[in-house]
């Protein structure tokens, strides 16, 4: 336990040595970071699954935890080809096995001529594993119709997250009044908040159209600039395209007239992409930026600076425990590049598992080869189940009285608006907890279920709102919704 200063003369009188490490001399920008997707709710909702262990009476038989993107964790399937390329590439010696068909030994071969001793258990060099960047930017021109990628512009990296906090380390620089500024979408992904709090960095908060199903309005980006330009120098925009929290697709419409505001203002721009599998509503479709950004044709192409970011760990795939993502960067000056580069060095390089992941995610199975059929057939399953769970979500919470719920268009994720009585949020101060916190916390003692509240997101002064994954088995979801939706009327009442 770290010692007060008040308690240091007694510390000394009984021979004991003041720790060098305390909360008063840690480093001040850690304290500051905060990370609700595993915040207190979390905590909480393990303290409940261990006391359900120990059979303690609860008025729920089991924590759904609906508070994160896991979908495996959630129940969903791998795909069988790349469990089966990923066995393979561990344990070679399957390779003589009948049980294996015979284009996922090719591929384990393949990959496995790439690594270092021809091993998954070796380092690969910093930027990833040279076969797989280039599969990578085979993709990407597949993705973008024929627009070329340079595999040199292309790191592999553990997970979407590690990319996105280099590019972040790279560019925030300054002090007091020359502090970068980093414009970020409201609600957002808490890895933003976090990873700026961490660096020291301004967070620009710009604030995505509720009323129009989260839209991005670059008068708002307009504002969020101009404002944050009397305190701190604003250098990058951030976008995640499809939402998360909020789900949202944006329209090319929208991109190019992001990428001309990044342009005439003069922002690094991040496209944290890693959604760009997960869209479901009609009419709705995936734009890429780089695709974007390239047939705006000049000036933007050729001098728009870009680094868009991909992952395994969401799309029909979900293998977040791999880790494994890359990130693609566009007109970036070559000596930042190379000390990019370095920056990644310093921790060898990604998991060498994620990167095989990597590799089948940008390559699939042929249209002739033996895993096709079956690969296609469980791809279209997870993203069509996934498809009727955004629908239902949004239908249950619409039906139910004081939840309003965007169509969640793409991602993962739901975020309802609650009405909360005005004697549930006096209560929520009385404690010292964020209304919606309350809400949830609540919620997780009542039901056992665990969703995240939207403050830990952001969001408009006054309004309320929670995250929820949509990953959970359709009749699971369900139940979850009903119970979800009955629970608020409760809530409600009790407060009225």
């Amino acid at each position: 336990m770290a010692l007060k200063a008040g308690d240091k003369s007694q510390a000394a009188r009984n021979g004991l040595k003041e720790k060098v490490l305390t909360l008063d001399t840690m480093n001040p920008c850690v304290r500051r970071v905060e990370y609700a997707v595993r915040g207190p709710i979390v905590l909480r909702a393990l303290e409940l699954e261990q006391e359900l262990r120990q059979g303690v009476k609860k008025p729920f038989t089991e924590v759904i935890r609906a508070n994160i993107g896991d979908a495996q964790a959630m129940g969903q399937r791998p795909i069988t080809f790349l469990r089966q390329v990923l066995a393979l590439c561990v344990y070679p010696d399957l390779l003589s096995s009948p049980d294996f068909p015979e284009d996922a030994k090719r591929r384990a071969q393949r990959i496995l001529q790439a690594c270092g001793g021809h091993s998954l258990g070796a380092y690969s060099i910093s930027s990833g594993i040279q076969l797989i960047r280039e599969d990578v930017a085979h993709y990407i021109e597949r993705r973008d119709g024929g627009i070329p990628a340079d595999p040199n512009n292309i790191f592999l990296s553990t997970g979407a997250s590690s990319a996105i906090v280099t590019v972040l380390k790279l560019l925030v620089a300054g002090e007091g009044r020359t502090r970068t500024g980093v414009l970020i979408p409201i609600p957002q992904y808490p890895l933003y908040s976090a990873t700026l709090a961490e660096l020291n960095a301004v967070q620009v908060d710009y604030y995505l159209d509720e009323e129009h199903a989260w839209a991005l309005d670059v008068a708002e980006l307009r504002r969020a600039l101009h404002q944050a330009r009397d305190h701190c120098r604003p250098r990058v925009l951030c976008i995640i395209n499809p939402g998360n929290p909020t789900g949202q697709v944006q329209t090319r419409e929208c991109i190019e007239a992001v990428i001309r505001f990044a342009f005439e203002e003069g922002l690094f721009l991040m496209a944290d992409e890693v959604y760009q599998d997960n869209v479901y509503a009609e009419g709705s479709h995936f734009h890429s930026f780089k695709k974007v950004l390239t047939e705006m044709g000049s000036p933007y192409a050729e001098q728009q600076e870009l680094a868009s970011f991909h992952s395994v760990s969401k799309g029909y795939m979900g293998e977040c425990g791999f880790r494994g993502g890359y990130v693609e960067v566009v007109n970036m000056d070559a000596e930042v590049q190379r000390q990019m580069l370095k920056l990644m060095s310093v921790r060898l390089c990604p998991p060498v598992p994620g990167q095989a992941l990597v590799d089948m995610v940008v390559s699939p199975p042929a249209p002739s080869d033996p895993s096709f059929a079956q690969f296609q057939a469980e791809r279209q399953e997870v993203l069509a189940e996934l498809a009727a769970k955004a629908k239902l979500t949004e239908q249950v919470f619409n039906q139910a009285p004081g939840i309003r719920c965007n169509p969640v268009q793409g991602a993962m994720y739901s975020f309802p608006r609650v009405q909360l009585p005005p004697r549930a949020v006096l209560r929520a101060q009385e404690l010292g907890l964020a209304p919606d916190m309350f809400f949830c916390m609540c919620l997780l003692e009542e039901t056992g279920i665990c969703v995240v509240p939207g403050s830990g997101f952001g969001q408009r002064e006054g309004t309320y709102h929670f995250r929820m994954t949509i990953l959970p088995p359709m009749e699971k979801l369900r139940v979850l919704l009903e119970k979800l939706s009955h629970f608020h009327a409760k809530f409600t009442l009790e407060y009225s």
